[in-house]
């Protein structure tokens, strides 16, 4: 298959109201995106709080089933995703990375145990040393090790390397796309920057995609391919990530960044960025830089 992910027309409704009436709030209202498989990126998912964008994560993560539409990933529809070794099958190749590590660990167990259970549950790996050896392996690829973080508990590492921990947690199994909800908003900036870049490593290195959500319009900026922003549920704007954000075209991408994200704005974050990095901007990819912007269609009242 030439596609990795397939959103087609995806809709998740929830009923709301009671005895004296009901009605259907729409979350997220047909959604459409696809990732292919032999150009890993990292597309952004952007809106404000209920916009729809964790609804429309979860769904990703075949944590939700969609109310109409269809999510495919390497040809397979999630819906038709039955029994645990299908599950499991699913979770090795999509894993998630949630918001604030410390709620993702338990404080009551150590670290490690989250690393080696998924080493052998994922990995196939059974003896001790091989085990360790996923476990160290994974962490390697985002700046840590296993003697960083073996036998300690949670409150003992840093915003930073929990956080880091958690993707290499993700990364054990070997996984071709990763959906991270707002992985950077619970550290503080400096860290936040070493961890938007591990992302981009993560994209050239290893080929992994990267379904970003995210609020935050200068880490958008910085390290997306491409980007979709989101309404009250609807995409009302999607395209090169670059070319929406420095002119956006939708009323609502516009107040966006009149109020998130100004021209100077822009350049202080990507300048912090680049300070605590040493790098300057990434410049749009050739493929970037040649897809087709769009703008949701007006909907009638």
């Amino acid at each position: 298959m030439s596609d990795l992910l397939i959103v087609d027309s995806v809709t998740k409704s929830y009923a709301f109201g009671g005895l004296f009436g009901r009605g259907t709030f729409k979350a997220v209202d047909n959604v459409s995106f696809t990732l292919e498989a032999a150009r890993p990126e990292i597309f952004t998912i952007v809106g404000e709080s209920g916009s729809g964008k964790t609804t429309l994560a979860r769904m990703i993560l075949n944590l939700i089933a969609p109310t109409s539409g269809t999510i495919r990933f390497r040809g397979t529809d999630l819906n038709a995703i039955r029994g645990s070794r299908a599950r499991m099958d699913f979770m090795r190749h999509v894993q998630p990375i949630f918001q604030n590590p410390f709620e993702v660990f338990n404080p009551l167990k150590k670290v490690d145990h989250y690393l080696f259970m998924t080493a052998r549950r994922f990995a196939g790996a059974s003896k001790t040393a091989e085990v360790e050896a996923h476990a160290d392996a994974a962490l390697q690829k985002v700046g840590l090790s296993l003697a960083e973080v073996k036998g300690r508990f949670p409150h003992e590492l840093s915003g930073g390397q929990l956080q880091r921990t958690a993707i290499a947690r993700a990364l054990i199994p070997g996984p071709s796309l990763l959906v991270a909800d707002e992985p950077v908003s619970m550290v503080d900036a400096s860290l936040r920057m070493s961890i938007v870049n591990l992302f981009r490593t993560l994209r050239d290195d290893l080929r992994v995609s990267i379904i970003y959500i995210t609020h935050d319009l200068a880490t958008a900026y910085y390290i997306s391919d491409r980007i979709i922003i989101m309404q009250k549920g609807v995409v009302v704007e999607s395209g090169p990530a670059r070319q929406v954000l420095d002119n956006p075209q939708h009323p609502y991408s516009i107040l966006l960044k009149e109020s998130v994200l100004s021209p100077e704005t822009i350049g202080e974050g990507i300048l912090g960025l680049a300070r605590h990095t040493g790098e300057g901007p990434p410049e749009a990819s050739a493929e970037g830089g040649a897809a087709t912007r769009t703008l949701a269609q007006p909907r009638s009242s």
